[in-house]
């Protein structure tokens, strides 16, 4: 059975989602996924977006907006693999003064990297939501774009290497920071939106966008070559998905149609900060294969 199987080079870390497909428990007589050895995943992503140097896996979903605006040659596949309602993952330090969102104008914000999908999100509502000019915010970064060739605004500054977020929050030489996931337990820092959980609750109900982080593409030449490994590739994420046996509100919603009002957005957000130089259409993102998965 084994020598019948196709190998996939594939870029994908261990979630929840993904932990049946990484650890075996997932598998399938038509191919077999060999990982690329990155922890974290992110740090593949250059070498994905740039070289196309895999044949599947995990991007962020602005990073592959960004390479697909330039020719990338990556196709979508309608199967997330994390989103998380993004208003609680911008913070500041209590202590020193009470920031909400238009008193961020004129402020020091950090974010990891100006074109980290967390931070898109972020901006975009903070614009699109609380009216705030994202022009008038100098924002502090620490990388650069995945896609090579990106030119970040007039207002994107670069910290000091070895900086911390937190820690900068905390010393006062930023207002602000995009922390999400990395936010601490510490009563200092309070989100720039208040009642966040509740501000993007209402926020979902209004629009039904989910944001999305990570998503799964595949390479074009794979799709056109080889859809049955492509469908399979569905497949089996769709059944590791179903094996973490998730509760509650589903952030990672499988399909097309479930997704489109979450592309729709954040390729506007893209847009409207520079990010991509077009408005892509959500159905160029997929291929006719890609289109069709259910």
């Amino acid at each position: 059975m084994a020598e019948t199987q196709t190998p996939i080079y594939t870029l994908l870390a261990e979630y929840g989602v993904t932990r049946a497909l990484r650890n075996g428990e997932v598998s399938s007589p038509l191919l077999r996924l060999e990982y690329a050895d990155y922890d974290p995943s992110n740090l593949g992503f250059k070498a994905f977006v740039r070289e196309a140097a895999f044949q599947a896996g995990e991007l962020a979903i602005v990073t592959f907006l960004m390479a697909k605006a330039r020719g990338a040659p990556l196709v979508l596949v309608p199967a997330p693999i994390s989103g998380r309602f993004q208003h609680h993952c911008i913070a500041y330090n209590a202590e020193n003064r009470v920031l909400q969102p238009r008193d961020l104008e004129g402020k020091r914000v950090g974010v990891r990297a100006y074109t980290q999908t967390t931070g898109a999100w972020v901006r975009g509502i903070l614009q699109n939501e609380y009216g705030v000019n994202l022009d008038k915010i100098t924002w502090v970064c620490f990388e650069d774009a995945h896609v090579e060739g990106y030119q970040e605004p007039a207002n994107v500054t670069r910290g000091e290497p070895g900086q911390k977020l937190v820690n900068m929050l905390l010393d006062g030489s930023l207002d602000a920071a995009m922390l999400g996931s990395n936010m601490p337990d510490d009563p200092r820092l309070k989100t720039v939106i208040p009642d966040p959980h509740a501000a993007a609750q209402a926020w979902f109900e209004r629009t039904g966008v989910i944001p999305l982080n990570h998503v799964f593409v595949v390479r074009q030449d794979l799709s056109k070559d080889r859809p049955d490994l492509v469908r399979e590739l569905y497949s089996m994420l769709k059944e590791s998905k179903a094996k973490a046996g998730l509760k509650g509100f589903d952030t990672r919603p499988y399909g097309v149609e479930a997704n489109r009002a979450t592309l729709e957005t954040i390729i506007n957000y893209s847009y409207q900060q520079g990010l991509i130089d077009r408005i892509l259409s959500v159905d160029e993102l997929f291929d006719d294969l890609t289109r069709s998965l259910e």
